[in-house]
């Protein structure tokens, strides 16, 4: 595969399914969960955490433990892990075989995909940042993600060091900062003094008025946009317009982070 190919490989490749498909590998092979976590380079917590998040999006589980036997038990696949784990192998495939036959489309701009990629992303939260890792600080439990958008505006994300682990986050990484409208809270007050750490300063471009809520978006720069859902009464008794210079206010905790 040329250098083209594999440079979409490299971001479009989906790392985090690709590690939950070979903590299962990992799992049918040992069937012991602290020998699969050591095999794929996670924690025993956060393989665990993985396990869990993969049978709670499940119809029915792809992991379960096993007591007793002469080995004392263990963990195991079900049937539909094993089969999900098959599936994957032979989707992985196509999908390289599927690489290489866009490698030899000298017309065809590969980095497109990244745009189609995030452009066919399906999530009911309103916010969708797209940014690179500048910094990451891992505490003992939680780790504090800084998220440079294009804009050059500093997104503060804190979630789990289980997380930053499974996604697999580096600096430099392109990721998706993801808020809730309604996470999104907006102050008059340019300074305003409080204790969430992300204070994003813009202009209001666009109020669309509800009976009882109201959507606001505002411009941080470069169109890096956030959308806050308040109530129609705050709009009004904050006095704001489109053209209008607010702060909109997230806590840290209210950002999640895609990759």
């Amino acid at each position: 595969m040329d250098g083209i190919a594999s440079g979409v490989m490299s971001f479009d490749k989906p790392v985090l399914l690709e590690k939950r498909v070979k903590l299962l590998e990992a799992i049918a092979e040992t069937g012991s969960i602290s020998s699969a976590a050591k095999r794929v380079g996670l924690s025993y917590k956060a393989a665990w955490e993985a396990v869990d998040t993969m049978n709670n999006l499940s119809n029915h589980p792809l992991v379960v433990r096993v007591t007793g036997g002469s080995g004392g038990g263990g963990t195991t696949l079900t049937p539909l892990g094993e089969e999900v784990v098959a599936n994957y192998s032979v989707l992985k495939k196509e999908y390289e075989r599927f690489l290489n036959r866009l490698s030899t489309m000298g017309d065809f701009e590969m980095n497109s995909l990244k745009h189609i990629q995030r452009i066919a992303m399906q999530i009911s939260a309103r916010n969708q940042l797209m940014g690179k890792i500048g910094e990451i600080k891992q505490a003992k439990v939680n780790a504090e993600v800084s998220i440079v958008l294009k804009s050059g505006v500093i997104l503060i994300s804190n979630i789990t060091n289980s997380a930053v682990e499974e996604l697999g986050l580096e600096i430099g990484d392109e990721v998706v900062g993801i808020i809730k409208a309604s996470s999104v809270l907006i102050s008059n007050e340019l300074s305003v003094a409080t204790s969430a750490r992300n204070k994003l300063v813009g202009m209001v471009t666009d109020i669309k008025l509800g009976e009882v809520n109201a959507q606001v978006s505002v411009d941080i720069g470069q169109n890096d946009v956030v959308v806050s859902t308040i109530t129609a009464e705050s709009v009004r008794a904050l006095g704001l317009a489109v053209g209008s210079r607010v702060c909109a206010i997230i806590k840290s905790s209210s950002i999640l982070i895609g990759k």
